[in-house]
């Protein structure tokens, strides 16, 4: 099961088993998002880190990929501009983006929210299990479950067919 850690800044959960890293931090210049990245590559060498959004940032510093919000560009797109290897991944919360964004070239999806978001406020209402299992069996590459994820609900998400979980929370209160 791929674990993906969600982060700002503040890396709190930075080496707490993680597979992937996303460093998420809408809030960074350029610049500064960069310095981030190559910190968190350097503290995690064997985790893939993958900057949210900045496709430009993630190739300057050496990230393993991108992941892109609902309704970005076409992950095809970014892929004319990707070294071989490198991820891009889209966030969806229907199974009608999941299965756009596969068409679209996306290597993987973060589903959710699952279940109510435990990090922050969210204006969409958790998807559930069923919902979950449904965007699994819709696509071939793998969905990530995300959304109020905890140690007791990550199993059930694996059993509905996640390729794994993306969390922020889970990994800053371990």
């Amino acid at each position: 099961m791929i674990r993906c850690y969600i982060t700002d800044r503040n890396l709190r959960g930075l080496g707490k088993a993680a597979d992937w890293i996303q460093v998420r931090d809408k809030e960074l210049p350029a610049r500064e998002l960069h310095a981030l990245v190559k910190q968190v590559i350097a503290k995690v060498p064997q985790s893939k880190v993958i900057v949210n959004t900045r496709m430009d940032v993630a190739l300057a510093a050496g990230a393993a990929g991108v992941h892109l919000p609902a309704h970005s560009i076409e992950p095809s797109r970014f892929r004319t501009i990707a070294p071989p290897g490198f991820l891009i991944g889209v966030s969806c919360h229907s199974v009608d983006e999941v299965r756009a964004a596969e068409q679209e070239g996306a290597d993987y999806v973060v589903f959710g929210p699952v279940f109510a978001p435990l990090s922050k406020a969210s204006d969409l209402s958790p998807r559930g299990l069923a919902r979950l299992s449904e965007a699994v069996r819709a696509v071939k590459i793998p969905v990530l479950a995300l959304g109020g994820i905890t140690r007791d609900n990550a199993i059930p998400c694996q059993h509905a067919g996640a390729a794994g979980i993306a969390a922020i929370s889970l990994f800053e209160t371990c």
